[in-house]
């Protein structure tokens, strides 16, 4: 099966190519055969395109899509409020059920805003069960996925240890590797959300370092928040030498510009999630120091639980923050605001694609509307208020766009959504998700209120 995208406005994001007007994109399959102009239409569908932007499918390399029923609850909580009610209360709630239904749900919101490939950090998975319900989720909604296996993170038991101190299970891994993950090529494909440092002991991390290493997967895992568990970890993870593009630091407020260098030059990748860190007390974006070392910036939106799943505002997010933190520099450092911006739109357009593809370990097959990739592509819909003029075809995507004007979404070939309508019923499921997220968050005040009362009492 053919499909000829003709007349559109295409931004391959790609160097060689670069931008073209009145472009076409063809597609055989799941691949894209071909872009130019006075490409064969024969045998083809053809979609015309004229008045749209035809873009890479967006990059989300970060999101813990199993909150999506939770939708608005820590809008005001800060990371410490985060860690209480959510790790320690929220999460203990969620059954395999609650998590397939979030999953999904989330999976489709993120094809219906032009994100068709996800880093989706799943660590609310205490049983085998959970994790299987999240990638039930993830393959059903047909969205493209790196599922990062985590590690639930709950106050322990008597007699139990504390999560720092559990490595990552190698069980789960091999599992996974020989059953529903086992395609290396296949459209949802299996990474690791491993502790890392900031969050385990030293001995974990090494382990959960190795492991990672010998079965050739990404990790991934958060930095900073709160003090260390292994204060210098990093100076002996970087002396064993497991630093490389395969390792993905998720914030890193709390790494010293030094070292942030040298991870750079070595390849590893950052995923920051620049409204999400503010609104909750991380800290600046690192998206500053990362550019200033040659290092590899990709975005994510990372809670639905606080902000809205949408790539563009983050984007717009990570480019206004940056710029207003540069602008601020020159103002203290030459006594002026800078000349020109020191970021340009086409950078921040890298971000949620090319870039997140290279987090992802992805950008041999997508990130770019070059022939031989995977056909992960957006037709946006200028002809609406909110984009016309159209004088910058960039700048107009990066600085205008949003969910209103996501016309088409095809992954690997395959429409999600057509004229505007995800292509995916989902009227059930939203009934599904409004009764999961109601009876977790009502399970919760239920216990705090009870936890009040029993203090009350004693007193």
């Amino acid at each position: 099966m053919k499909t000829l995208f003709s007349n559109a406005t295409v931004i391959t994001m790609d160097p060689e190519l670069g931008d073209l007007a009145n472009g076409q994109v063809l597609v055989e399959g799941d691949r894209i055969l071909a872009v130019g102009h006075d490409l064969p239409a024969e045998g083809a569908e053809v979609i015309d395109c004229r008045g749209g932007i035809l873009i890479p499918g967006l990059v989300n390399a970060h999101l813990h899509t199993w909150q999506t029923a939770l939708r608005g609850v820590a809008a005001n909580w800060t990371l410490l409020e985060y860690f209480r009610h959510v790790h320690r209360g929220l999460a203990t709630l969620f059954s395999p059920d609650d998590i397939y239904i979030a999953t999904r749900m989330g999976a489709l919101n993120q094809l219906n805003c032009g994100t068709t490939t996800l880093g989706d950090w799943c660590h609310n998975n205490p049983t085998p069960a959970h994790t299987d319900a999240a990638v039930r989720g993830l393959k059903e909604s047909g969205i493209r996925a790196l599922f990062f296996h985590g590690s639930p993170k709950p106050d322990p038991k008597p007699g139990q240890p504390h999560f720092s101190e559990i490595p990552h299970p190698r069980g789960e891994v091999e599992r996974l590797l020989q059953g529903e993950l086992s395609d290396p090529e296949g459209r949802v494909t299996l990474g690791m959300a491993i502790l890392g440092p900031h969050y385990s002991t030293l001995e974990v991390s090494l382990q959960d370092f190795a492991l990672a290493k010998e079965f050739g997967l990404v990790a991934s895992m958060h930095q900073g928040g709160g003090e260390a568990v292994s204060p210098g970890g990093w100076d002996v993870i970087e002396e064993r030498g497991l630093l490389g593009p395969d390792i993905n630091i998720v914030h890193g407020q709390s790494l010293s510009d030094a070292q942030l260098a040298r991870f750079c030059a070595q390849g590893v990748t950052f995923s920051i999630a620049p409204e999400n860190e503010m609104t909750q007390g991380h800290g600046f974006p690192i998206t500053g120091h990362v550019r200033r070392h040659g290092g590899v910036v990709s975005l994510g939106v990372d809670l639905e639980s606080v902000i809205s799943g949408d790539m563009f505002t983050v984007a717009r997010m990570a480019l206004g923050m940056q710029r207003s933190l540069d602008n601020d520099a020159s103002r203290r450092e030459q006594g002026g605001i800078p000349d020109t911006s020191t970021i340009r739109t086409r950078e921040a357009l890298e971000w949620i694609t090319l870039d997140g593809a290279r987090a992802l370990g992805l950008e041999e097959r997508i990130g770019s509307l070059t022939p031989g990739k995977q056909a992960d592509m957006v037709l946006l819909d200028t002809s609406l208020l909110n984009m016309q003029p159209v004088s910058d075809p960039v700048s107009t995507v990066v600085m205008q766009a949003s969910l209103a004007n996501v016309d088409s979404v095809m992954v690997a070939g395959e429409f999600h959504k057509r004229h505007g309508r995800l292509l995916a019923d989902v009227a059930d499921g939203l009934g599904h998700l409004d009764a999961s997220g109601q009876r977790i968050y009502g399970e919760l005040m239920s216990r705090e209120r009870e936890s009040r009362a029993q203090g009350e009492r004693a007193q």
